[in-house]
């Protein structure tokens, strides 16, 4: 096996070192892990694709699931008293993946801390949330959120809204990225 030497600046030995602790003393295994990701990382992103980070789960047990990934489109519509979203993304490999949110069922609970609920719609944490300002978490915490891998695009009819669908096919089948000859 060919050695190769690579010169670490002062500043980054730590971090070097701290690599070297993580990967049971083997620096070498640590960074061919590292460069492995950072090429799959950079020919996806090259290709169009992004990395794409989805929360699944259901209250306390939710996680964070990452891909490689180029979003298709996304889709709410309200079906009784919650919202659903879904979001369909095509994977670098060439899978579709489903993402679908629901939310809870909105009742008074949302605004029940408020003396009335017109001033809890309104109040300062809410208005965060609206505006994109603050995380808006609060969905997981009754709601549930779901990620699905298909083989084909064909296996997205029924699993999502048919009006949805219709929107999306054309985008299925195109490449992530077309090069213009001009």
């Amino acid at each position: 096996m060919p050695n190769k030497t690579i010169y670490v600046s002062d500043d980054d030995l730590p971090l070097f070192q701290r690599a070297t602790e993580l990967a049971g003393g083997k620096l070498s295994a640590a960074i061919s892990t590292a460069l492995r990701r950072y090429v799959e990382v950079e020919e996806g992103r090259e290709e169009g694709y992004e990395e794409v980070i989805v929360k699944v789960g259901q209250g306390a047990a939710v996680r964070k699931q990452r891909f490689s990934g180029v979003l298709l489109g996304e889709w709410s519509r309200m079906v009784g008293q919650r919202t659903e979203t879904f979001r369909v993304y095509r994977s670098r490999k060439g899978k579709y993946v489903l993402h679908l949110e629901r939310s809870p069922e909105w009742t008074d609970s949302m605004t029940r801390d408020s003396d009335n609920w017109l001033s809890g719609l309104f109040s300062r944490e809410a208005l965060r949330t609206y505006l994109g300002l603050a995380d808006s978490d609060w969905g997981f915490i009754q709601g549930e959120a779901t990620i699905e891998v298909l083989d084909t695009f064909e296996d997205l009819r029924g699993r999502v809204p048919d009006e949805f669908y219709a929107m999306i096919t054309d985008l299925g089948r195109r490449p992530v990225v077309e090069d213009l000859d001009i």
